[in-house]
């Protein structure tokens, strides 16, 4: 085994190390993500738009606001 294949395979080693730990290791409590605190309480109470803007080259644009 030449010094460039012992290079390669301790990047390989350490990327997959990498991977793993992030994979297995534990995730920091968050209030506002684990609790759902900081979020708007109403949102799903709010009506929900969309909004599509269409226009095409000699056409006058449009701008259409649904309700969903």
């Amino acid at each position: 085994m030449n010094w460039q294949q012992l290079i390669s395979l301790l990047i390989v080693g350490a990327a997959a190390f990498l991977l793993l730990r992030t994979k297995f290791q534990r995730r920091k409590f968050s209030f506002a993500r684990d609790t759902h605190c900081g979020c708007s309480g109403d949102s799903h109470a709010r009506p929900q738009y969309s909004v599509v803007y269409h226009a095409r080259k000699g056409e006058r644009p449009e701008i259409i606001v649904k309700l969903k």
